[in-house]
């Protein structure tokens, strides 16, 4: 805990003087005045993250953190967790719908082993290996406090070994089977919600097992009592090692001053618990989409956060957090190249209260 803290000390606010730059280059621009509306907002936020108003996301990655969760054997889910290593290695062989839509926005996609229920040994997967699958939290808590703390390690040094490879993004995904039962009861606990408002079908159960899910999340949490002003607690209790890789791509991405996009639920509640373990990260934290799953605007709300597109997206693995990377892109390139209302010889727009 004392490596994390320190290190978390070096995240600063985003730097004014360059996002100050950047609204004055938007201004500056021959268009309407905030015409761009959230893309403009986010290009400018970029501009803070890095402290540069010299935006520049043309290398960029998603980075899948895969892990089995032990929850799973309590049915909960429609698929079992050999699903997981399944999805893996399709991953680091190009045959899932996120790289598919990756090479689309010229995104490079990084699958890690951060906890899936068995060894493989596949090109393009990388082991960050913290556990074999999480312990079944209806029994026992989910990971120790060590198992959590470390996957969250491996989360900030991802962030800033991806830096030092010219990554100029990250987009955030996970594939697990189980997570969106640990993201409800990890969500349930820093929203203070009843598990019922927060817990949706995942990956198509029926009604019959959508109230199994609920039931197995809100034993879970009487059992162990998860405490709410704690995330750590709250994450080594119910949660997941993928959530936790994750909470540290969001802490490493505003350590290192990289822009890291949030994706779905699952990704979400990482950055919720990235906040809670920070505030200083809230301002660093890039939406993409809105879930269909039932919490997921309840976590946006929380971290006041708007997201840039709406597409009913609900199937994980950073779809959504890759789907806004052209829009980013487009915007970027207005951004960078469009002409001015003085090469125009145009009167700019004036703003008006």
């Amino acid at each position: 805990m004392e490596q994390l803290q320190a290190q978390l000390k070096q995240i600063t606010p985003l730097h004014q003087p360059s996002m100050d730059m950047a609204v004055r280059r938007w201004n500056s621009i021959a268009k309407p005045l905030n015409s761009l509306g959230l893309l403009e907002k986010t290009i400018t936020q970029i501009a803070g993250i890095t402290g540069s108003h010299h935006i520049d996301i043309s290398k960029r990655c998603a980075v899948i953190l895969c892990a089995d969760n032990g929850v799973v054997a309590e049915g909960i889910s429609q698929a079992g967790s050999e699903i997981t290593a399944l999805v893996a290695k399709s991953l680091a062989n190009a045959q899932t719908s996120v790289t598919v839509m990756a090479k689309a926005a010229n995104t490079d996609v990084i699958p890690v082993d951060i906890g899936i229920a068995a060894d493989i040994s596949v090109k393009g997967l990388h082991s960050k290996k913290i556990a074999y699958g999480t312990q079944n939290m209806l029994h026992t808590p989910a990971m120790t406090t060590i198992e959590a703390l470390q996957a969250i390690q491996v989360g900030i040094d991802l962030a800033a070994q991806l830096k030092q490879e010219g990554y100029r993004l990250i987009a955030t995904g996970e594939m697990g089977i189980g997570n969106t039962t640990t993201s409800s009861a990890v969500a349930s606990v820093l929203l203070q919600t009843p598990v019922e408002k927060v817990t949706g079908k995942g990956a198509g159960l029926s009604t019959e097992g959508l109230r199994h899910k609920i039931d197995v999340i809100r034993q879970a949490l009487q059992k162990h009592k998860p405490n709410c002003h704690d995330p750590i607690d709250v994450l080594s209790k119910v949660g997941g090692l993928d959530i936790a890789g994750m909470t540290g791509l969001f802490l490493g991405g505003a350590i290192h001053r990289v822009p890291v996009v949030i994706d779905g639920f699952v990704s979400g509640v990482a950055a919720f618990l990235a906040a809670k373990i920070c505030p200083a990260v809230q301002p660093y934290l890039i939406p993409s989409h809105m879930s269909k799953e039932p919490a997921a605007a309840m976590i946006l709300e929380a971290l006041q956060l708007k997201p840039l597109i709406h597409c009913g997206l609900c199937l994980g693995e950073g779809t959504g957090a890759v789907a806004v990377i052209p829009l980013l892109e487009m915007a970027a390139n207005i951004y960078q190249t469009m002409s001015t209302f003085t090469q125009f010889q145009m009167e700019p727009y004036q703003p008006f209260t």
